[in-house]
């Protein structure tokens, strides 16, 4: 598996295709960043238009996340009283109508636009397009030495699980092995059908 994720002539194709493809998106919608970026500030004048935390990348370095911040300013702090409303099994914290979002957040949550600040990860190089979804420290501190196996490549935007339908019915367990059947057979044509996929995703506004 780790052979197999660390070719050299696949990972120097796909960091090729990751800064032209978030070049692209950057040139086609930067008018859909200014949008958005003015309507969480409407909707929610109290908190930042990026909400950035500590994510886990590669080989389980830290490194900070950019979204489109979708929650309300004090959303971190209201966990805690939501943790035992928690619907997904395992580390992960997932939950129907998190009444921590906003009304802009759940429009950008469920076109995806709350994800495109992370093509600014990309070119910095601590994400990658596609790769499995960037992990808390505290979800990653529960892992077990299988689920480990998700650090061994770049997170990234999108993955096997974010194309999924059901994914919400998927559990923690066979995320991971979505994840880790990726890392096993990844390629340029793996990564490009994906892509494809997650274009069809968000043009059905299948978002989280």
């Amino acid at each position: 598996m780790e052979r197999l994720a660390h070719r050299y002539g696949y990972r120097f194709v796909k960091r090729l295709f990751d800064i032209a493809f978030s070049l692209l998106v950057f040139a086609l919608f930067w008018w859909v960043y200014v949008i958005a970026a003015i309507a969480i500030k409407i909707d929610d004048p109290n908190g930042r238009v990026f909400f950035v935390q500590e994510r886990m990348g590669k080989n389980g370095v830290p490194f900070k996340m950019f979204k489109f911040r979708s929650m309300y300013a004090d959303a971190e702090e209201r966990l805690v009283e939501l943790r035992d409303l928690n619907e997904k099994d395992g580390p992960v914290f997932k939950i129907k109508d998190d009444p921590r979002i906003t009304k802009v957040g759940r429009f950008i949550r469920k076109t995806s636009i709350d994800e495109l600040p992370q093509f600014f990860n990309v070119l910095l190089g601590n994400m990658s397009i596609v790769g499995p979804r960037p992990a808390l420290k505290r979800e990653t501190d529960l892992y077990t030495s299988h689920q480990r196996e998700r650090l061994l490549v770049k997170p990234g935007i999108t993955c096997y699980w974010q194309t999924r339908m059901n994914r919400d019915l998927i559990s923690f367990d066979e995320w991971v092995d979505l994840d880790l059947l990726y890392i096993n057979q990844c390629s340029a044509w793996a990564d490009f059908k994906l892509v494809i996929q997650t274009v069809g995703c968000v043009l059905t506004a299948q978002g989280n």
